[in-house]
């Protein structure tokens, strides 16, 4: 079952044939058929002056550093009271359970 089949040697190929016959005569047809003589390139349109760079003045300076010292206090306030949320929620499960374990561990002491 798992040896190979050998053909017998009559019918293998011979080292120096192949079994694909030889492609002769194919000729491809051209990748364009529109015949157009090649154009001059499109006219590169003229640049429009380049524009200045961005200036900050004292009160522009003032006011984004004032902008983003607001975006960083409101970002960290609304984190700090997620994870306060979080451990009030725990910290009130963890009651409930302590309270639950107490009373149903002794139902008759009370």
């Amino acid at each position: 079952m798992f040896t190979p089949k050998i053909p017998p040697p009559d019918t293998a190929p011979t080292p120096g044939t192949s079994l694909v016959p030889p492609l002769t005569g194919l000729v491809h047809p051209p990748a364009c058929t529109c015949h157009n003589a090649p154009t001059a390139p499109a006219p590169v349109p003229a640049l429009s002056p380049a524009r200045p760079a961005v200036r900050f003045t004292p009160g522009a300076l003032i006011v984004a550093a004032a902008g983003g010292t607001a975006v960083v206090l409101v970002v960290g306030t609304v984190l700090v009271s997620m994870l306060l949320a979080t451990a009030i929620t725990a910290a009130s499960v963890a009651v409930c359970a302590v309270v639950l374990r107490s009373l149903l561990n002794r139902p008759n002491n009370r």
